[in-house]
């Protein structure tokens, strides 16, 4: 086997083994982990129009007007008329997804820190870098790029 084929089948693999796990841990909360991930950005970046959550989601590379339909369903996202244009509809979390993805929080640090302990002494950054190459340019690239940016111009106010 190549190791660009090796490489390739690995991250496959650790990537769906993790999504496993994930899938498992958030049963109880009775989400998916595409689900988790829309109310995530919202806790983070809302309120958003959907177009803006499309653009910062790795989950969905089209309009997630599925995954947000669901989830209004479910009674965890509300959208409200936009103040600056009243032709969008921005989403924000209600009081019960913000309660929701708090618990999804935990969930996500519990999988973060059994990762953890397979990074020590490992040339983590430099591996990171490979796969920014990888992503570079592509809608799950930009998406990341875009929610680094974001954060950090949060962090900035």
């Amino acid at each position: 086997m190549k190791p660009a084929e090796e490489l390739r089948y690995l991250i496959l693999a650790a990537q769906r083994e993790g999504s496993r796990t994930f899938t498992e841990l958030l049963r109880p909360l009775e989400l998916t982990p595409s689900q988790s991930e829309v109310l995530r950005v919202l806790y983070e970046y809302e309120p958003l129009s959907l177009i803006e959550l499309g653009e910062l989601l790795v989950c969905e590379t089209g309009s997630p007007s599925r995954l947000v339909n669901r989830l209004v369903a479910a009674g965890l996202i509300e959208q409200k008329q936009s103040e600056e244009d009243n032709r969008k509809v921005k989403l924000m979390l209600t009081q019960e997804g913000r309660n929701l993805v708090l618990k999804v929080i935990l969930i996500e640090e519990k999988v973060y820190s059994s990762i953890d302990p397979m990074l020590e002494g490992a040339p983590v950054q430099e591996f990171i870098g490979l796969l920014w190459k990888q992503v570079d340019g592509k809608p799950s690239g930009k998406a990341l790029t875009r929610r680094k940016a974001k954060k950090i111009l949060n962090e900035n106010n």
